[in-house]
């Protein structure tokens, strides 16, 4: 299903504002000592068969410039995946660079591809109805992005993409800036994803931009390369499951901290964690997705001694790994925090319903359980329907207000943690009429 939303509120605005400030920029102040340069920190992966590395690149200053509003396309969103109204989903947002106006149903092509296969690792699969996935077009002017095939190279595109950033060949950086506005022209922005305009192998993980559209940072990934997925699966480990690494470095030597609040790495060895009924205690002895089995390994969160992971090996460790099942449950907990467990379905989306009228709901994810309740009493006889009539569950007809309300909570037994099991419940309502 594919909808497209033509973008022109807010460009007069954001040409105004950048006219305005390129108007009033100055030279430094006589006497005042110069301004470090704001930076960004980035995590990106020189070998999509090693562990990955951090640093930081200059950050764009000022509002974005150069945007191409004027174009015909640009800012243009086409609806890719439509599970249901926004606000109940997901959203994911795709952005193109290096993609010119006559090149974005390639770019179209590249989101579908890239979803697909995304979409395909535990636990996306499991969850696949909860997201909603848009494409928002940024043409450029060049078509690829600068340093590729070698440094040196140069493109004009829209999100100014790039290999050799900060000197490093597969650090593929953007322009966070333009992309904040680009993603403001989606209907919503949970997750964003940056497809670079390439076959070249590359990625970067902005997980510390603070977004005004109120997505979690940004990750980039070259769009025709086979492994350039996995960045983005790795980085949605720190966005959505708040997740930390669980690769270490040598040079970290040994971590003497307090006890970290990232739910995958800890202090605590299997007995601690065990006796102390901490972290990933209820996970310790199972056979893990990424596999062998759950414990306590020392070396994550950057230090070699001191810390441990639950695994051997998972995503947040190695490219090309699922994520193992502490990291399972923090993802579908992180899902939770923005899609809806059940919603109403179409005909049946409106406040009321009539006494004599079906109504129904989507339940997105198999492992969801629902009951209905005419005014708080739960009809025991449609337990797990997902349509009703309220006449048949003895609303009467006695021209009081009466209220139907459906509730749904996933039962997966991926999520262990009662508290994190909070998440996974919800609920709709109708007030019921003669």
């Amino acid at each position: 299903m594919h909808r497209r939303i033509s973008v022109a509120a807010g460009v007069a605005a954001l040409v105004m504002l950048a006219a305005a400030n390129g108007a009033s920029a100055a030279g430094p102040t006589v006497g005042r000592p110069p301004q470090p340069k704001p930076t960004q920190r980035v995590e990106y992966f020189p070998d999509p068969d090693g562990h990955p590395r951090h640093t930081t690149v200059p950050a764009p200053s000022g509002p974005p410039r150069s945007l191409r509003p004027w174009t015909k396309g640009d800012g243009e969103v086409t609806s890719i995946v439509d599970n249901g109204p926004v606000g109940t989903k997901l959203d994911v947002v795709f952005i193109g660079d290096g993609y010119t106006a006559t090149q974005q149903d390639a770019f179209h092509a590249a989101v579908r591809t890239k979803w697909a296969k995304m979409s395909a690792v535990e636990p996306y699969a499991s969850y696949r109805g909860l997201f909603n996935v848009w494409a928002v077009d940024a043409v450029s002017h060049d078509s690829g992005v600068s340093g590729d095939p070698v440094q040196g190279v140069t493109k004009d595109t829209a999100l100014r993409s790039g290999f050799f950033c900060d000197g490093v060949e597969r650090l593929l950086c953007v322009d966070t800036a333009r992309v904040e506005s680009y993603a403001a022209k989606a209907p919503a922005a949970d997750l964003v994803v940056v497809l670079s305009n390439s076959t070249k192998y590359g990625g970067a993980g902005y997980n510390d931009v603070v977004s005004q559209v109120g997505y979690d940072g940004v990750a980039t990934a070259s769009s025709d390369h086979e492994k350039s997925d996995q960045v983005a699966v790795h980085e949605t480990g720190h966005s959505l499951g708040k997740l930390a690494d669980e690769y270490q470095y040598d040079e970290y030597g040994t971590y003497t901290g307090p006890e970290p609040a990232d739910v995958n790495t800890s202090t605590f060895d299997s007995g601690r964690m065990t006796g102390e009924r901490a972290k990933w205690y209820r996970w310790i002895g199972r056979t893990s997705p990424d596999g062998g089995t759950v414990g306590t390994y020392e070396g994550g969160g950057y230090y070699p001694r001191g810390l441990y992971r639950p695994t051997e090996d998972s995503i947040m460790r190695s490219l090309g790994r699922e994520f193992n099942l502490p990291g399972r449950e923090a993802m579908i907990a992180g899902f939770y925090r923005h899609a809806s467990v059940l919603t109403k379905a179409a005909g049946s989306d409106g406040p009321t319903a009539g006494r004599g009228q079906r109504v129904a709901v989507r339940l997105p994810v198999a492992t969801t359980e629902i009951r209905w309740y005419v005014d708080g009493r739960e009809a025991r006889a449609v337990r797990g329907r997902t349509s009703v009539v309220p006449r048949t569950l003895g609303v009467p007809a006695d021209g009081r207000p009466h209220t139907l309300t459906a509730g749904g909570a996933d039962r997966t037994d991926a999520v262990l943690d009662p508290q994190l099991s909070k998440r996974l419940q919800g609920q709709v309502s109708w007030q019921v009429t003669r």
